[in-house]
Order: structure tokens, then sequence, then C-alpha cells
């Protein structure tokens, strides 16, 4: 083990694990509910539509939760048709309004059955794959499993399948998984273990990585994914997504370039 990386690694992971960030995260939108189901739905807006400026991000999810009434799982399970029409003129770089409509049917269809979007992702009582490949998988084909889904909506939910780093999903598992007490991610989620979590690998993640030798090279694919996490699992085994925060700061915030 390299005691000076875990050492960066745990000094960065600590200093960006705290609320203070959360208010120009996406993660701050689901922070404004109590609700479990309430915070389930606003999380995973806001995890799909995390790419492009966090402002931005931030800002459209927060729009659509004004649409919702404040009270998304509400909303999900008892809005009609009308009161949809206000999302028609939703856009989000090419995420578009045919796009918000079938989530929106999915959603519905899922919460008329099921309590929690955990079912989603793992059907079963429990989960025990070494990582969270095959509930990504899962959820993926059940997401697309209504009749008659939008077929440009396949690229808005990725699937280890193609190979995809799913960065987008993987920080809404981290989000919902991940149990401390520094009051970012939540913890709402019992049947995947933190040490299940693979780490959300993005641009930022991936060259930091690269730079500290815990990847070959600078690609977003699943493979390099699982590579990352098992290598971050030898510092910590059972949180290796608590890194994240390390790895994303150190590219996005602090701009870094070699240790």
């Amino acid at each position: 083990m390299n005691t000076a990386l875990k050492k960066l690694l745990d000094e960065k992971a600590a200093f960006y694990n705290r609320p203070d960030f959360i208010t120009k995260d996406p993660v701050s939108v689901p922070h404004r509910f109590q609700k479990p189901q309430d915070i389930e739905i606003a999380g995973f807006f806001a995890a799909i539509l995390a790419w492009g400026n966090r402002t931005a991000i931030i800002n459209n999810t927060n729009r659509l939760m004004a649409w919702m009434d404040e009270a998304p799982h509400q909303f999900v399970l008892q809005h009609e048709e009308s009161d949809l029409q206000k999302m028609l003129s939703f856009a989000h770089r090419t995420f578009n309004a045919t796009d918000l409509l079938y989530f929106m049917a999915f959603l519905k269809q899922h919460y008329s059955n099921y309590n929690s979007l955990e079912d989603a992702f793992v059907p079963g009582k429990t989960y025990k794959a070494p990582d969270t490949e095959q509930a990504l998988i899962h959820f993926h084909n059940y997401f697309f499993s209504l009749e008659d889904y939008p077929e440009r909506t396949r690229k808005h939910i990725a699937t280890p399948a193609r190979q995809s780093a799913c960065k987008r999903l993987s920080m809404y598992l981290r989000w919902m998984v991940r149990r401390d007490t520094k009051g970012v991610d939540f913890g709402l989620w019992q049947k995947i273990r933190p040490a299940q979590l693979v780490c959300p690998l993005d641009v930022h993640v991936a060259n930091v990585a690269q730079r500290l030798g815990l990847l070959p090279d600078t690609k977003s694919n699943w493979q390099n994914a699982l590579h990352l996490t098992e290598q971050l699992r030898q510092y910590n085994p059972q949180d290796p997504a608590l890194y994240d925060y390390a790895l994303f700061g150190l590219g996005a915030e602090e701009r870094f370039k070699s240790i």
C-alpha cells in the first residue's frame, strides 16, 4: 500500500465530504426534502441531469421539483396527463420533454407497485454481487420494460452492458447507499452495501486517478471504473466510493496536475 497516497486520499475525502460543498453540487436538491421517496426522486433527477454546468443542473432540477409542487412522490403517483403540460418545454442539454415524460411514466408505474426506488435496482431482499454491475444492468432493463419507450431515451440510462462508466448512476447509488455522519450522502438504502459501490468515474476523476497511478489511462468506461474501485478498496475495503470526494475534488476544484 502506498501510505503517502492513502494519506492524501483520506485528507481530501475528509475535506470535501462535508455540507459546505453541498450548495454548489447537484446533491443539494434532494437535501431540500425529508420524505425518503422525495429524496429518491429528487436525487434521481439531479443525478441524471448531472452533466455540464453545475449551476444549470441544480436550477433545472429545482425547476422540475417546482413543477411537481415540491412533493415529487405525491406528484409521481397522483399526476394526471394535464399536469404534465407544463413539462413539454423542458430541456437540459440532450435531455428533453420526450425523455422526461417517459421518466414520469416509469416512476408512476414503479411507485404504484413498490415503496422505494431501491427495488428497481435490487428486486430481491439482498444483493450479494461484489459490485453494482448486475444492479445497474437490471435497472436499465427494468427501466425500459414499459411498452413503447422512446428509443432516444436509452442514452440517458447507462448500463455496464454497453461498457459505459455509468458515472451518474454510480453517483446516485453513492448518495443513496453510503452511510456516515458527514451530512452529504443519505444512506437510505440497505440492500446494497457501501463496500459494493463502484466509484463514479468521469473525466475529472479519471485524469486525477491516472496521474496518481490508480488507472492505466484516462478512458471513462466500465472496465476502468471497476479497476479504479479495486485500487481504492486497498485503502478502504468497506467504503471505496468515499474517495470519489477526494478524486473529484482534486480534479474539479483544484485542477490537480501531479503529486
